[in-house]
């Protein structure tokens, strides 16, 4: 599904001084696995997820996500491809202000394929537990239902790839542990999952390991699942 060859990425400081943040990285992530990405601050992880997301662009290299080079792509076509294919759970909520969890939850259906489905949107959040709060505005809810608002926003359009950066770092562990159950769930259900966390509790739910540091790829290696797979 994830297709990466020899990419770079380069950024420039303030006076162009350039900072290679991911060097010469390969890798392929197969439809259906469940992924984590690690590694310290500043070995590249977040500069790769931001790529893999469609966020931003190498330097050099390709990326093709279900065999189509998106590398050269102009932003318009990337938001296309985000908007259809990759659903986004990051670490901050990211919920619009001012607007309830189903209002949070439709935003996506406006960019995507299809109308606004107010049914849908409901049943989206019905499927994270928060059917009863669908009408709470973001400063009436819990950071824990924040994130489950933030993951049915992500489902909405159906994309076939997660990508979830620090998704449980705002939030207590009995919080974390009902968004963790939700993304097993979604990878049982045959979605690919791909994670970043510092947090080894968190990593433990996913099947395989890349290990980025100091921008490049580390190790790749197969984990052991032990929360009852």
């Amino acid at each position: 599904m994830i297709e990466v060859t020899n990419l770079g990425k380069t950024y420039r400081r303030g006076d162009g001084t350039p900072v290679a943040a991911l060097k010469a990285v390969s890798f392929q992530i197969d439809k259906g696995e469940f992924v984590t990405i690690r590694g310290p601050s500043g070995s590249g992880k977040s500069s790769m997820l931001n790529i893999v997301g469609c966020l931003d662009r190498p330097t050099s290299g390709t990326y093709r996500l279900n065999g189509e080079e998106l590398s050269g792509y102009s932003d318009k076509q990337l938001s296309h491809v985000r908007a259809r294919k990759i659903g986004f759970v990051f670490q901050s909520f990211h919920l619009m202000p001012r607007t309830t969890a189903l209002e949070n939850v439709e935003i996506p259906m406006v960019y995507g394929p299809g109308r606004v489905d107010r049914k849908r949107a409901l049943a989206g959040l019905e499927r994270v537990g928060l059917g009863g709060r669908a009408h709470h505005y973001g400063t009436e809810l819990s950071g824990g239902e924040q994130q489950r608002v933030a993951i049915a926003r992500a489902l909405i359009n159906d994309p076939p790839l997660i990508l979830a950066d620090e998704p449980t770092g705002n939030l207590d562990s009995a919080a974390g542990a009902e968004v963790m159950a939700i993304l097993r769930q979604l990878h049982r259900e045959g979605r690919t999952v791909v994670l970043v966390t510092h947090d080894d509790a968190v990593a433990a739910y996913a099947e395989r390991e890349i290990l980025f540091r100091d921008g490049v790829l580390a190790s790749d290696r197969k984990i052991a699942v032990l929360l009852g797979e």
